[in-house]
């Protein structure tokens, strides 16, 4: 059985850092893409930083290029989300998500299967 289990969230002030766990199990997630979302409190759900199998090539948004980095755990299959210099409209549902690559880019596939999220909220 597929299964994400993300972890790490929590509250910070601006300018603080959180590293964000995602435990992958039930498949071989170096073939798949992993992303990382977050649905800030009102707003619609946005893609925030993606993992691509094989070499590990990663992407991110605009609105955290520079400050997040994804890294992996490649014997524990755990895909992690450092976050730094944490901004209030980073505040959010975090989640990550995983997709079988079949081609193309994992910043748009669409993802079948989610964690449950974890909580992040950075004041001001």
């Amino acid at each position: 059985q597929v299964q994400l289990v993300e972890s790490g969230g929590g509250s910070v002030q601006t300018g603080g850092s959180l590293r964000l766990s995602c435990a992958t199990s039930g498949f071989y997630y170096m073939r798949y893409c992993i992303g990382w979302f977050r649905q800030p409190p009102g707003k619609e759900r946005e893609g925030v930083a993606w993992l691509h199998p094989g070499l590990g090539m990663t992407d991110f948004a605009d609105s955290v290029k520079g400050r997040f980095t994804i890294s992996r755990d490649s014997v524990k299959a755990i895909v992690f989300l450092e976050m730094n210099s944490l901004k209030p409209e980073d505040t959010g549902m975090y989640y990550c998500a995983a997709q079988e690559y079949i081609g193309g880019s994992c910043r748009t596939t669409d993802y079948e299967t989610w964690g449950q999220g974890t909580q992040v909220t950075v004041s001001s």
